[in-house]
């Protein structure tokens, strides 16, 4: 009989993993047996501390795998500098995001429908709402996303890294349909969602089938030793370009790559905000660290690829490169909406990144780790500055009510996203306008901000493998890019605010379904009809008063603020002074055990 020998673990290797799904669960226990009151402050702070501690486990391993990385559970889990490195940062933004996700405003309301599941509209939302329901579940799914995209960015295991695919994901998609106000947007963003992203798990795991069948293994090290030990037979490298390919089709998915992209503007706009900005950071860091491990490792690893199969690779990365940069850049030229022009300023970003990468070359790993998180900090800040801006339906039954609108009047609505509304928000808000501003200028690649020293890196890392006309691509791409970031600075400084004129009340009810905002009461379906309820509620307003609807800043009860300075200060610190986290960010370059 063989004697069954227990695998060595080593736990400190696991730890940040284990405190986040491990916080999660403990999540889902609290939902279960905390009382209700309580709920909620108990699930922040849990969520808080376990990314926290993550981190700091993360920290404390950083001088370890720095010497020397290490394989858990037979490579189940590789911790190298630049995995460790990508786990850091997913912990830090996703620490800043729930910050975001907690904030209540002076409105004393998330951006979370109190009951997810029901249909808009319906009496059991109403009674939902009055029962005054939180859900206070999505901390769990924050941490389950947050473990997924750990475990995604550190995996050397293609089925384990599917399993983290689907882990990060399926959290996301019940996200994107919980949002409070504008519900069958929200609830149409989390089904396109799903399906687009079930149909690039599919390709995902059909390429892992074809690498298996050249390789006979899905480690990522072994695959790269049997593409070293030479090819079996005649026209086996076609078997291991097209699945390395399925693969990366799955992975440009999630970074938002053309023509992968899709569903980005979609589901970055119906989304809740908080979750948009947690999204858009936190996903595209774990995305792009997947894709680095997968090319490179297939690439460069112990030896190498023929130099046919890497022009392969090669060609692939830099037309899909130029396809994003293009429509990231254009289309978004052209967008009226706050939110949308930020998902295709992600999508141009995502071309950036594949700039840097499509160097092939092991610096480049650096430079991405920088620009994620120079990213990140700007996606996290400009997202919560977002869920500040609303709209606020001023009613008056005099019809006399044209004045300036004070903190407590009217009803706040959902966030105003049309770039128009913003005008002169440099007025109302200068500090948060400072703050937005910084953050566009970031993402422009603006001298003195973190953004800069970003692409500076992904351009040298093009030049550096002999790419430098695709670096003036690029170079020219954020030329062209400046000009939206600057139409929406040049509304809120320099233009002023539009005279709200007293209307009648169906004038009034007609302008608010135009601009896509409802209040709680009068939630439209997705043809522009109204549901029986709130029909007989728009009566009422009809017959009784004259309503208006001004743009107003709601303040922020603490978390958004800490979440918008952090991210403001960290952006000018990394622009000015980049130099010690440059210094930490180079030894990723140590890439291979």
């Amino acid at each position: 009989m063989t004697e069954f020998v227990a695998p060595e673990i080593d736990w400190l290797a696991l730890a940040p993993l284990i405190v986040v799904l491990g916080a999660g669960v403990v999540g889902v226990l609290i939902e279960a047996f905390v009382p209700e009151k309580v709920r909620r402050t108990t699930q922040i702070v849990l969520a808080l501390a376990a990314l926290a501690g993550a981190f700091a486990f993360i920290a404390v391993l950083w001088p370890q795998i720095v010497v020397q990385p290490v394989q858990v559970v037979g490579g189940s889990l590789t911790l190298t500098p630049f995995a460790l490195g990508a786990q850091g940062i997913i912990a830090v933004l996703a620490f800043l995001g729930v910050l975001v996700v907690a904030d209540r405003t002076t409105t004393g309301q998330d951006a979370f429908a109190p009951a997810a599941s029901a249909v808009p509209g319906t009496p059991y939302e109403d009674l939902a709402r009055r029962s005054g329901l939180e859900q206070t579940e999505i901390y769990p799914l924050l941490l389950f996303a947050v473990g997924g995209m750990m475990l995604f960015a550190s995996t050397d295991d293609l089925i384990v890294m599917f399993i983290a695919l689907e882990v990060l994901s399926l959290p996301l998609y019940v996200l994107c349909a919980t949002a409070r106000r504008r519900r069958l947007l929200s609830q149409e963003a989390a089904a396109k969602y799903f399906l687009l992203g079930a149909f690039a798990s599919a390709l995902f795991i059909f390429g892992v089938a074809l690498i298996y069948g050249f390789a006979g293994t899905v480690r990522l090290l072994e695959i790269a030793q049997r593409v070293q030990q030479g090819l079996p037979l005649e026209g086996m490298s076609v078997l291991l370009v097209s699945g390395v390919l399925l693969v990366v089709v799955g992975l440009l998915f999630k970074v938002g790559a053309v023509p992968f992209h899709a569903w980005t503007p979609d589901v970055y706009t119906g989304a809740p905000t908080p979750i948009t900005g947690f999204m858009a950071a936190c996903t595209k860091v774990a995305a792009v660290a997947a894709l680095v491990e997968v090319l490179y490792r297939i690439s460069i690893g112990v030896g190498g690829v023929s130099p046919d199969i890497m022009r392969q690779l090669q060609i692939v990365i830099v037309v899909v490169a130029i396809l994003t940069m293009v429509v990231g850049t254009v289309v978004g030229m052209v967008q009226t909406d706050v939110k949308r022009l930020l998902a295709y300023s992600s999508i141009a970003h995502a071309g950036f990144l594949l700039v840097g990468i499509a160097g092939f070359n092991a610096p480049v790993q650096s430079s991405t780790l920088f620009y994620l998180l120079a990213y990140g900090l700007a996606t996290i800040g400009a997202f919560a500055v977002v869920t500040l801006v609303r709209e606020r339906r001023i009613t008056s039954g005099t019809g006399e009510d044209n004045g300036p609108v004070g903190e407590g009047e009217g009803v706040v609505l959902g966030e105003a996203t049309e770039i128009a509304q913003w005008a002169g928000l440099g007025r109302k808000a200068p500090w948060l306008t400072a703050a937005f501003a910084l953050f566009l200028l970031s993402m422009a690649g603006i001298p003195l901000t973190a953004g800069f020293i970003a692409k500076f890196g992904a351009f040298t890392g093009a030049t550096t493998g002999g790419l430098w006309w695709l670096a003036v691509l690029g170079v020219l791409a954020s030329v062209v890019a400046v000009a939206f970031y600057v139409r929406v600075l040049v509304v809120m400084v320099f233009q002023k605010a539009p005279d709200e004129p007293e209307s009648t009340g169906t004038e009034a009810v007609e302008a608010g379904l135009s601009t896509g905002s409802t209040s709680e009461d009068a939630v439209p379906t997705s043809g522009g009809a109204v549901s029986a309820g709130a029909a007989a509620t728009l009566t009422k307003v009809r017959v009784t008063s004259a309503q208006r609807i001004v743009v107003t800043v709601v303040r922020s009860r603490g978390p958004a603020a800490v979440a918008i300075a952090v991210c403001a200060i960290a952006t000018v610190i990394l622009g000015v002074f980049p130099s010690p986290v440059l210094g930490l960010v180079e030894q990723a370059s140590k890439f291979v055990p």
